[in-house]
């Protein structure tokens, strides 16, 4: 199957009880899963399909209510249950460098200005704080509810998000003082005139 973040989050829902489709979007919602994984309606309605066609959830009951649309619950069958013990267990233990798009731009922040990258920083930092602002509310109120445990992925989220300020933090204070600075002119000529030599010998042309 391919595993999607989606398709984790239906079978560890269905692990807890069967649902339909509308259920487990409530459910998401609740718990914040939809913001943290950017869910989207037509993304859990494919998950659904997906899983469903590999054998790891199956329908069990089709209802209607007046002149709602019918409304299928699905429960979690055997290797469903296993595929998500096993996938879990696997994103717990193995770390996994994933592309960052902030790690990209850090790679090429000489061409901004210092000054340019010391705003831009300046604004990233202010958002990240909002975030962090908004996950400890989430934090606050799921926690309390429901308890820790419910809650940890959004800690976790947190921590790293503030981890992540801190180093801004240094990084910004060193660009104002001028301890970390650049110039992009300078850099071309640093890079290109010691390790970027084009060996004539390779060009085929007499030496």
């Amino acid at each position: 199957m391919a595993r999607t973040l989606w398709s984790l989050s239906v079978l560890a829902l269905l692990r807890e009880r069967p649902m339909h489709p509308y259920e487990l979007q409530r459910q998401m919602h609740l718990r914040h899963t939809d913001e943290r994984l950017g869910l989207k309606r037509g993304s859990l309605y494919h998950a659904i399909n997906q899983l469903q066609r590999d054998g790891l959830i199956e329908p069990i009951e089709t209802s209607r209510a007046g002149r709602r649309p019918e409304r299928t619950v699905y429960q979690i069958t055997r290797d469903g249950e296993e595929e998500l013990l096993n996938w879990t267990r696997e994103l717990l233990s193995e770390p996994v460098r994933e592309p960052s798009q902030f790690t990209a731009a850090l790679a090429h922040i000489v061409h901004l200005r210092p000054r340019d990258a010391l705003e831009q920083l300046q604004r990233r930092a202010i958002d990240l704080q909002a975030t962090i602002a908004a996950l400890e509310a989430v934090e606050r109120g799921v926690g309390a509810l429901v308890g820790r445990l419910a809650v940890l992925e959004v800690e976790y989220e947190r921590a790293l998000l503030q981890a992540q300020v801190d180093w801004l933090d240094a990084v910004i204070e060193d660009i104002r003082s001028e301890k970390l600075t650049w110039d992009f002119e300078i850099f071309k000529q640093h890079i290109y005139s010691d390790h970027h030599t084009v060996d004539k010998s390779q060009q085929g042309g007499d030496p």
